[in-house]
């Protein structure tokens, strides 16, 4: 099916079960009825996952993903000829494969902003590898927003089993995210968890918010963020349209919105909601970078340094990243369409 998004699939960190895991997804074929995949990275890094997988591969090799013929039984691939796996060390996090890892997704944005692929999906990474290998951002998505030229709002969520989990601060310390918890951040966060599952095609996003404080504050007895800050946002977003309810506490939102209540819940920094989602589903929950014009996806699990080369590395959530950026990729092109028709 010519119609399928093109997506480009990085390997992630080659220390780690990424590429065995992309090996294992091309070999088994569930995700190819969503999507046209071409690889974008090192053939050597991919051959070596494949024999850690056990599994055998026919990649054919494409100067861009522009000259890919998608051909069954073939594996395009843009091999980039920048890692050699057999000189790094597997099972740690190594600042030259931090580097590596780097500028072979900064390739997979290249051709995503030449409109070469759609979306991109990539395997685990580390970020302490990154940036101490020259990447200087706290997190890959602040790099692909500074390669994207991105301005405006944007961030990470998480989705697991028709979840979208978001949040109004992520990847800084728990010091620092207390005193980003400002009116306008969590307006900023609702906004865009709203028009980011409104794009992904539901109509009427229901979110609960989550309290900072435990209890929600207990009328300001633990803290008085709910009342001050929260509970005004939370106002404000209901005035302008968006569905939103709260805060509630935090040890509790999460069995309001796993048992059906809410499509979404906005935590207020990067732990409390990571630590119910991945609970619920570790080897199912997708990463995705909200609010940017390319979708990026990856699962929401690390690299398994304690894993790798086992050919035991679960694919799970891997495949639900790549079939979330092709329906988010397919629905993307579908509003094109309807703009230029």
């Amino acid at each position: 099916m010519a119609d399928r998004p093109v997506i480009a699939l990085v390997p992630g960190d080659c220390t780690g079960i990424g590429p065995e895991q992309t090996a294992r997804i091309l070999a088994e074929g569930r995700v190819a009825g969503a999507a046209r995949l071409v690889v974008v990275g090192d053939r050597r890094v991919v051959e070596r996952g494949a024999r850690q997988a056990g599994v055998t591969l026919k990649l054919v090799d494409v100067a861009s993903p522009r000259a890919a013929r998608f051909a069954p039984g073939e594996t395009p691939i843009v091999d980039l000829k920048n890692i050699d796996p057999e000189a790094l060390p597997i099972g740690v996090a190594d600042p030259e494969a931090g580097r590596l890892t780097g500028e072979t997704l900064a390739r997979a944005v290249a051709f995503a902003k030449d409109g070469e692929v759609d979306a991109v999906s990539f395997a685990p990474l580390n970020k302490q590898a990154m940036f101490r290998g020259g990447w200087h951002f706290p997190d890959e998505h602040k790099m692909f927003a500074h390669l994207l030229g991105h301005v405006g709002p944007f961030s990470e969520m998480n989705v697991l089993e028709g979840q979208w989990m978001t949040r109004v601060t992520s990847h800084v310390s728990l010091r620092e995210a207390v005193e980003q918890v400002t009116f306008d951040n969590v307006c900023k966060a609702l906004r865009l968890a709203d028009a980011t599952m409104r794009g992904a095609g539901i109509a009427r996003p229901r979110i609960a918010v989550a309290a900072l404080n435990p209890h929600a504050g207990e009328g300001g007895l633990f803290g008085r963020e709910e009342i001050e800050i929260i509970a005004p946002a939370v106002a404000a977003m209901a005035k302008e349209g968006i569905d939103c309810k709260g805060p509630y506490p935090s040890d509790t939102v999460y069995l309001k919105a796993f048992a059906g209540e809410f499509d979404s819940v906005t935590a207020m920094y990067h732990d409390q909601g990571q630590i119910a989602t991945k609970l619920k589903g570790f080897n199912k929950g997708v990463t995705v970078t909200a609010g940017l014009k390319t979708v990026f996806t990856t699962p929401a699990h690390g690299t398994a340094y304690d894993i790798v080369g086992k050919g035991i590395a679960d694919v799970g959530a891997f495949e639900k990243a790549i079939e979330l950026a092709a329906m988010l990729a397919g629905r993307a092109a579908e509003r094109a369409a309807a703009r230029a028709g």
